[in-house]
């Protein structure tokens, strides 16, 4: 579910959407105190999309990435893979099995478009292993990025997307501090939003 009245206050950071797509995963959880407020990256706000059905959640993202307040997004997720955490920088036009193209018209391969370089020395600074990885896994994550990647508009504003990929066997505090490493990488990146003019 996407809490819009995070994209409607008149808030000069912009947002990252972080969205843990597995149903039940409970490795990324943005309220990391007592408080119930989400934590945010330094220069930057976080808005938290909860796991749905695949095509549900398809909808909820491009909503969430065609408001001009949202200029990035984050998938965390689990890789079946060694090698400790993945960003995955390519995914192909395939359907949620697996069998064919998801998309007729699309095309065949899309590219993650945040740091993912930047994201990995982050990652790796605060104690964990990490790598950039062109493979595609066959899963809800690959979908998810290769169909919000192929709706992007064509411009300078594309907002920056990537795939996070955690390990199986990670424990939770691990997920929590490489998911915090990437979106601090992301919002680097991001220039503050216009002021909003006075009426």
């Amino acid at each position: 579910m996407l809490d819009t009245r995070l994209l409607e206050t008149p808030d000069t950071r912009p947002a990252i959407a972080i969205c843990a797509y597995e149903i039940g995963d409970t490795g990324w959880d943005p309220v990391e105190d007592l408080s119930g407020e989400a934590w945010n990256p330094t220069g930057a706000r976080t808005l938290a999309i909860d796991p749905a059905a695949p095509d549900a959640l398809v909808a909820t993202l491009g909503e969430a990435l065609s408001s001009p307040a949202c200029r990035g997004l984050l998938l965390v997720g689990r890789t079946r893979q060694e090698g400790g955490f993945k960003l995955q920088i390519r995914t192909e036009n395939r359907s949620l099995d697996g069998t064919h193209r998801g998309n007729p018209d699309g095309p065949g391969v899309a590219r993650a478009t945040a740091p993912t370089a930047e994201m990995v020395r982050e990652i790796a600074e605060a104690g964990l292993k990490a790598r950039v990885s062109s493979e595609t896994e066959d899963d809800v994550g690959s979908y998810l990025l290769y169909r919000v990647l192929a709706a992007l508009p064509e411009g300078m504003d594309t907002p920056a997307v990537g795939l996070l990929r955690a390990p199986v066997d990670a424990a939770d505090d691990q997920v929590q501090k490489a998911v915090k490493a990437a979106a601090q990488a992301i919002a680097r990146h991001l220039a503050p939003l216009p002021r909003p003019r006075a009426a």
